[in-house]
């Protein structure tokens, strides 16, 4: 048996309109909002009490999809150090193909986004570089060239 598909990535944050309007500014489309509660949400995440909201952010072609999370009960516990860097181990980033890297840069700082480093040059295929948005997330973004 294999896989069908990953569904989607999930990324705990701490302000759920601010990593919406984030990842909108990106270019991702919100595909939906919902409350998340019961003893089947316990059960599932192994937490007592689960209270949160969820919004489901899809690329524009539909085929990833990111679900964004806020934990009201339990509270959402914080990873040390807050912003880790980008070699810590677990989930490292999230990278996105871009049009327009300079355009996309700008319009994520608008809502908080710091380069890590700065936009490199990958041989004569890539622009790229690593972002720090919302909840501490790294995105990284490509843009195609040549």
């Amino acid at each position: 048996m294999t896989i069908q598909r990953m569904d989607n990535v999930a990324i705990v944050v701490d302000d759920l309109d601010a990593a919406v309007a984030f990842f909108a500014a990106l270019g991702m489309e919100l595909e939906g909002t919902a409350q998340i509660e019961g003893i089947w949400a316990d059960r599932t995440v192994g937490l007592a009490g689960v209270r949160s909201d969820i919004a489901t952010m899809r690329t524009p072609d539909g085929h990833s999809k990111l679900e964004l999370t806020r934990y009201h009960t339990p509270a959402a516990a914080y990873a040390q150090p807050q912003n880790p860097p980008p070699n810590t181990l677990g989930l490292h980033r999230v990278m996105f193909t871009v049009d327009d890297i300079d355009d996309t840069i700008a319009r994520l700082r608008s809502h908080g986004a710091e380069l890590l480093g700065e936009v490199a040059q990958y041989e004569s295929s890539f622009r790229l570089c690593y972002l720090r948005g919302p909840a501490g997330i790294i995105v990284a973004l490509a843009e195609r060239i040549g």
